[in-house]
């Protein structure tokens, strides 16, 4: 995980997308759960759909997403033959204008295109008060159309839509059969919350977990969205609008190596301390209260790789017993 994705080279793009394509044409494991999962992309999905409520607003959010988007990774080398690393989304880079940055500009070295215009009343953000409950739409919404990814299928979901008159799934819990299109709208009134400002404020003006993880998560009572949320919200769409099914939107990997980043770079302030720092409760939100998270708690990822120590989870460099290697340019 060390380059923007705009960074790579035509061919090295490419190689990372045809891995992705590649992912989603192997066969699930988590199938007898989820009869709706299709793909060993899919299976990605199930695991965070399933963690979603413990791996947000918690002790676990930021160790969990690096041990998932990590495992991710590995699984495009190990059985897609990638020989490159897990992209990062450099959101300031091209926040002004994001449906026509080398990410969405829909050509064939990108990550696809934008939905064609749908009319819809923009994403509700639940607590935050007036004009800030509301991500105003964009100029997508519907079916991507161009791009490596305008022939896939979105199969699991959803489960909490942004987007109106979206097939409903057979299970309640999101997990039965249910193919779709991809859609996104690409949003720059979410992407003027993850201009570099607000990652460089961030990173400077928060000294503990605490505060770094619940100013980048959102702070939706005072208004704030969080680079966070502004980064999900500027794909939007149908899944990766949902707040448990995202990772069905390939963007998702690519917006999370940035947040693992930004984590990385802040980490990097005062490593000593910010190594052993988890200065948060283990529930969403600590609803239902409870005990702040220890570096011995464990993560886990479902059926696709088992508990590890949130201690072996805090370092991109001899984390997980040696098998975390990696930094950022």
């Amino acid at each position: 995980m060390t380059c923007f994705r705009g960074d790579l080279t035509k061919q090295q793009r490419k190689e990372y997308t045809d891995a992705v394509l590649c992912l989603q044409s192997k066969p699930a494991l988590t199938s007898a759960t989820a009869p709706g999962a299709k793909s060993r992309f899919d299976d990605y999905v199930v695991v965070h759909v399933q963690q979603t409520m413990r791996n947000h607003g918690s002790t676990f959010f930021l160790p969990w997403h690096r041990y998932y988007v990590w495992h991710y990774e590995q699984a495009l080398r190990t059985e897609c033959g990638y020989k490159g690393y897990q992209p990062y989304w450099n959101w300031g880079r091209y926040a002004k204008d994001p449906a026509n940055s080398p990410l969405f500009n829909g050509d064939e070295y990108s990550m696809g295109g934008n939905g064609a215009k749908v009319e819809y009343a923009g994403v509700q953000l639940p607590g935050a008060p007036r004009p800030y409950n509301v991500i105003l739409p964009g100029d997508g919404g519907g079916c991507v159309t161009a791009g490596p990814f305008r022939n896939m299928s979105v199969n699991l979901g959803p489960m909490s839509p942004v987007l109106p008159n979206l097939p409903r799934n057979p299970q309640t819990d999101g997990f039965g059969y249910n193919p779709r299109c991809l859609r996104r709208d690409i949003n720059k009134n979410s992407a003027a919350v993850t201009t570099a400002n607000y990652t460089y404020d961030l990173i400077t003006g928060n000294s503990n977990m605490y505060w770094f993880q619940t100013v980048m998560e959102g702070q939706f009572p005072l208004g704030k969205w969080g680079v966070h949320t502004g980064g999900h919200y500027t794909v939007g769409g149908d899944p990766g609008g949902d707040f448990y099914t995202s990772p069905g939107d390939p963007v998702f990997w690519l917006h999370h190596a940035q947040v693992d980043r930004v984590w990385w770079i802040w980490q990097l302030q005062d490593l000593a301390k910010r190594l052993l720092d988890v200065s948060f409760t283990k529930t969403m939100g600590n609803f239902p209260p409870s005990a702040n998270g220890t570096l011995d708690d464990m993560s886990n990822l479902g059926i696709l790789a088992g508990d590890v120590k949130v201690r072996d989870l805090m370092s991109t460099m001899g984390g997980m017993a040696g098998k975390f290697c990696y930094i950022y340019e």
